[in-house]
């Protein structure tokens, strides 16, 4: 029995994966997906026997969703970025460079603060100055430390 595929488009029967297949693809738990998709991360449908199936494109999401975290990008952030890509189909190169684009500025910020940290670590984690009480430079006398507990001065990224 052969498929026909016109103009390069996926055979219906592959658009729609298991979870199972889906984890393995995209080198995650299968409870991870279960994860994502209650976070509303990512979406499936039911079959007739109420079993999960995944969109073929589900894979590119999970890796977006996976890098993200890696850098450190909250869960609600990634959801509001995916919130903005279209649901009834796939994301296409321009969704994504749209997505990417308005990324820019949030992860200049973020490398901004990692290099700031880098250079500065060494010397005073940010200063607040954590369990320092007397910095004679920046924090003399520990006003900072009123401020509540941690670094006082080091900028939030989530």
């Amino acid at each position: 029995m052969s498929r026909r595929v016109v103009s390069g488009e996926i055979p219906a029967g592959e658009l729609w994966l298991k979870p199972g297949q889906v984890a393995a693809r995209a080198g995650v738990a299968v409870s991870t997906l279960h994860y994502y998709e209650q976070f509303g991360l990512i979406t499936s449908r039911r079959t007739a026997g109420n079993r999960r199936e995944y969109r073929r494109d589900t894979l590119r999401l999970v890796a977006f969703i996976r890098a993200s975290q890696t850098l450190g990008i909250p869960l609600a952030r990634i959801k509001a970025a995916l919130d903005d890509l279209p649901h009834d189909r796939p994301p296409t190169r321009r969704d994504w460079a749209h997505l990417a684009g308005t990324w820019r500025a949030d992860l200049d910020r973020r490398i901004d603060a990692l290099v700031a940290l880098r250079d500065n670590l060494a010397g005073c984690i940010g200063c607040g100055c954590l369990s320092l009480t007397a910095c004679p430079y920046t924090n003399p006398g520990d006003v900072l430390g009123h401020d509540g507990p941690g670094p006082r001065r080091l900028p939030r990224l989530d």
